[in-house]
């Protein structure tokens, strides 16, 4: 398993991040157990900080956001983009700045527009002509000029998985440019009273490795600016390419440095402006993965361990597609080590399965391992995005916590659900309590 942040081996032969040793994380905390490097976390921000010193750089809330995150997230100077009111609700109850918010989403309720309006977030990332006009009405009733920013598809195909590409023009997402709405959306919104257009905005895709992809973007992008100048007069002022930056999960991935992919933007840019004899527009990025994902490892209990002669060795652990569902969706790879034998040769390939009730709920369909025993701690990396965003309760599991290390010392950030909470919106109506203590009575 690669190493990410302050990930080594400790005089135990134990996994240790943040200082913590990781078995005792597991035996204080319990597992399934989302531990998140900060040092790690922050640093990943101010990469990106000092890359695109001069432009603004939004964290993508849904990879990973609790209010911790938020706090992280707001002492790194960066914004933060949410997508829904829950993770607005997340940001406002950690004090983050409405002003820094972006608020994202492809069907925002008019409840949600009214939440954002009334929180003051600095933009609404308008995705469709709806909202533009829900966004529209809403404003004049509150008396709100509000900032906004016009999603629109450039027709790229970024080299991805299927469910996370984003910027071809069959997307849910956006107003495509090819089509002639993304303009209608651009006009409609520049002759509305309490509406602002201040840029626009795209995202390709998550898992992105080619930098072509985002160069290609950049130029499709500043024609349409140059269009809308043109066009209607309007010289708009911020360009978001989104984020979509890979990382490392399992051997054969490449990714690119933050540092690359701040050049290539930067440097199209800046070309692009000069060629079409625009001012450089400001740029924004929305990174999610690359920041929070390699902060992230889960830590989980081996339970089970079944070999199957001839065909395959399983090893169940307390944990599965319940608080990572990326492999069951999307085929994604993850590394592992036995946390309390980390300085151990691996062993044998063996397939690391999940205790839901179900055949797909595969955490590794391959992992090279010592062998595994009962008791072990098993540590996934790079498990810090979409993992406890994307968690669940199928089987009516509670979910795990999460805790924050660094320098020797590890924070609760997410306290585990028990099954009180599982249950807790559960309703049995009246007509069937009563039928209930009818049938008790009657016996």
């Amino acid at each position: 398993m690669r190493f990410n942040g302050t990930m080594r081996v400790n005089g135990k032969n134990h996994l240790e991040i943040g200082g913590v040793d990781t078995v005792f994380l597991a035996r204080e905390f319990g597992t399934p157990l989302y531990v998140v490097d900060e040092a790690c976390f922050r640093d990943n921000c101010r990469r990106y900080r000092e890359a695109f010193a001069g432009g603004e750089v939004i964290y993508a809330g849904k990879t990973m956001l609790v209010k911790a995150v938020c706090r992280l997230v707001e002492e790194e100077g960066l914004s933060l983009d949410v997508a829904s009111g829950g993770e607005l609700a997340c940001a406002i109850s950690a004090g983050f700045p409405a002003s820094r918010l972006y608020f994202h989403g492809n069907n925002k309720t008019p409840a949600e527009i009214r939440m954002g309006l009334e929180s003051g977030v600095g933009r609404f990332m308008v995705d469709n002509l709806y909202e533009l006009g829900l966004l529209s009405q809403a404003a004049a009733r509150t008396g709100v000029r509000q900032g906004i920013i016009l999603r629109v598809t450039p027709g790229i195909e970024a080299h991805t998985h299927e469910y996370i590409k984003t910027g071809q023009i069959d997307s849910k997402f956006g107003l495509p440019i090819e089509t002639g709405q993304a303009m209608e959306g651009v006009e409609k919104a520049l002759v509305s009273p309490n509406l602002v257009l201040k840029g626009i905005h795209c995202h390709i895709g998550s898992q992105v490795f080619e930098l072509e992809s985002f160069e290609h973007t950049v130029r499709i992008m500043m024609n349409f600016l140059a269009q809308v100048h043109r066009s209607t007069g309007h010289l708009l002022e911020e360009l978001d390419l989104g984020g979509g930056l890979g990382i490392y999960y399992a051997e054969g991935d490449l990714p690119p440095a933050v540092s690359g992919l701040a050049g290539v933007i930067t440097a199209t840019v800046g070309e692009a402006a000069v060629s079409r004899n625009l001012p450089v527009p400001r740029v924004l990025v929305e990174p999610g993965r690359s920041i929070g994902g390699p902060s992230g490892t889960t830590l989980y209990t081996v339970g089970a361990v079944k070999v199957i002669p001839g065909v395959r060795t399983y090893v169940d652990v307390d944990g599965g597609m319940n608080d990572n569902p990326r492999t069951a969706l999307y085929g994604a790879r993850y590394e592992a080590l036995l946390a309390n034998r980390a300085g151990e040769a691996a062993g044998d390939v063996v397939a690391v399965a999940g205790n839901c009730c179900e055949s797909g709920d595969m955490l590794i369909h391959e992992a090279r391992l010592p062998a595994p025993r009962p008791g072990d701690i098993l540590a996934i990396s790079a498990t810090g995005a979409y993992n406890f965003s994307m968690s669940m309760n199928y089987n009516r599991f509670p979910r795990p916590a999460m805790v924050l290390v660094n320098e020797g010392r590890a924070d609760l950030i997410l306290r585990r659900e028990t099954y009180e909470d599982v249950l807790d919106h559960d309703v049995i109506p009246p007509r069937l309590r009563i039928r209930e203590a009818l049938r008790k009575a009657a016996r």
